[in-house]
């Protein structure tokens, strides 16, 4: 089937990126009430921008400890990769591992010729081919959607306001009196725009799920196994260690299925919409495949 741009995932990413805009101004404004000369401030932020656009993807590769796979190190998953590129018409991105007893997969970079798309070990022991394709036709619809670059940047920005609100009291405290109360109102405007970046983020994502799991769809015009492996993905989720969980969690805007320890504040902030109203959202789509 061909493929259908999808008006609405466009739109939210111009608002996004807009607003993130706006979040970036803020933390420069932080800067600022720090004393930091605003010489320094432009530059942190050309700094900033390069760092975000030019190294996505090796941060969160880092990030997840993803290893990049040749050829012969996984053939197979190098040949699902390229049979779904054609039928996706996308350049072949590069495809990485991660040793983990989640069974996720993800993609990352800021273009279809400069993006990454990874899977943990146990997901290719978790499901069979026609699953597996199904969700590397999700991760390769990212990439298609270009979204990954945005959701990038808003999880940066909100990493860096979150050093500042874990560091501000203790900053206070060993400053003068003047640099102190510089330091509260800059950990005050850190929670806002980390809030403010974290609810871009959850309503970005849960869109841009719904519009991979439709490309996935499209691309593999299989839309049932696409349902199949989420649900098996689900329940193998409820099993896996709690220290795996947290351990993921930082990077749960990426993964198909995000990693919920119930110990954090990710579980408040869910980037995903729910299992249901994903596979009803799948169900409309193979309605669609038929033709009725």
């Amino acid at each position: 089937m061909k493929w259908r741009r999808d008006v609405g995932l466009s739109f939210r990413i111009f608002i996004t990126w807009i607003l993130l805009l706006l979040v970036y101004l803020v933390f420069m404004g932080i800067l600022w009430v720090l004393g930091i000369p605003m010489i320094f401030i432009v530059g942190i932020a050309i700094v900033m921008g390069f760092i975000q656009f030019f190294f996505s993807d090796k941060m969160v590769l880092m990030t997840t400890g993803s290893k990049v796979v040749e050829y012969d190190e996984a053939p197979e998953l190098h040949q699902m990769i390229e049979k779904l590129c054609t039928e996706a018409d996308l350049p072949k991105p590069r495809i990485a591992v991660m040793h983990s007893p989640m069974p996720n997969a993800f993609a990352t970079g800021r273009s279809p010729h400069h993006a990454v798309v990874a899977v943990t070990d146990s997901i290719t022991h978790t499901l069979n081919k026609d699953e597996l394709e199904a969700v590397l036709a999700h991760e390769l619809s990212h990439i298609k959607n270009r979204d990954i670059l945005t959701m990038t940047v808003a999880s940066f920005i909100a990493m860096i306001a979150s050093l500042i609100m874990n560091n501000f009291l203790f900053a206070s405290l060993f400053s003068n009196r003047e640099q102190g109360g510089a330091w509260i109102i800059a950990g005050i405007v850190a929670a806002i725009v980390w809030v403010v970046a974290t609810i871009l983020m959850m309503a970005l994502s849960r869109y841009r799920e719904f519009a991979a799991d439709r490309g996935s769809a499209y691309i593999t015009t299989n839309p049932d196994a696409l349902i199949s492996a989420l649900m098996k993905i689900s329940g193998k989720m409820e099993r896996v260690p709690t220290e795996a969980k947290v351990a993921a969690e930082g990077a749960n805007a990426f993964y198909i299925i995000p990693a919920l320890s119930g110990k954090t504040l990710a579980g408040l902030f869910s980037t995903h919409p729910s299992l249901d109203k994903r596979i009803e959202n799948l169900e409309k789509v193979k309605t669609e495949l038929r033709g009725y």
